[in-house]
């Protein structure tokens, strides 16, 4: 731990201010940073992946198809968090770690999910405003999305809810099924440079800054550009 940080009071452990010169067991406790856990579990990993379509959000597949643990490092064995659907591309989180798993992938915690969507014909205003709003899924209606659109034809979509196969889902339910769908942020993280089947390791701010993501009220902090 950063004596600095120490020092000002900023660092716990297990919930319990810690002190100069305290010996932590990272194997059992806890330490958080300004309240947000600080992933220091021996051998955790973090991967950013960039998923082609095409490949399936699983460790195997009885069906022989492409999964995204040949993507990254086959050891040590990591486990993607959430599920992007066999034709979705896109950012995706695979780690070790079962706590910030846990963290990401709870629905209480709505960690905000942005998405690029071409969809067939041209969505009206009243079809955005229905998106924006909610649409019924399966007798419930989704929450408030975040929706933008590029150009003719091409959506951005923030979602906070991470029910099955929902963006395509909303776009069918106001008539413009999705032609291709690319996940482009979790929470605070992007990087359009990453290329597709590619892979990157997660620094500890960024680890951090999603931990800190999960635990904020769904919507807080998002923006969205001028005029969209």
């Amino acid at each position: 731990m950063c004596d600095d940080l120490v020092g000002a009071g900023r660092v716990t452990v297990d919930g319990v201010v810690a002190v100069p010169g305290q010996r932590v067991d990272v194997r059992t406790q806890r330490v958080s940073l300004d309240g947000v856990p600080v992933p220091v579990a021996p051998g955790a990993v973090h991967y950013l992946l960039n998923k082609p379509a095409g490949v399936v959000t699983t460790l195997s597949d009885p069906q022989g198809r492409p999964t995204v643990a040949e993507l990254v490092p086959r050891r040590p064995r990591v486990f993607p968090v959430g599920r992007l659907d066999f034709e979705t591309e896109g950012l995706l989180v695979m780690t070790n770690d079962g706590e910030l798993a846990n963290l990401l992938a709870h629905p209480s915690h709505g960690v905000a999910k942005e998405y690029l969507v071409e969809v067939e014909g041209i969505p009206s205003p009243g079809a955005l405003r229905l998106l924006r709003t909610g649409v019924e899924l399966d007798g419930r209606v989704t929450a408030p999305a975040v929706v933008g659109s590029l150009s003719p034809g091409v959506l951005r979509i923030v979602i906070h809810e991470g029910r099955n196969r929902q963006v395509r889902r909303m776009c069918d339910a106001v008539g413009h099924p999705v032609r291709r769908l690319v996940r482009t942020r979790i929470g605070p993280l992007a990087d359009p440079g990453l290329a597709p089947g590619r892979w990157r390791l997660l620094d500890p701010r960024e680890v951090r800054s999603l931990a800190s993501a999960a635990l904020r009220p769904p919507g807080e902090g998002d923006r969205w550009p001028a005029g969209r």
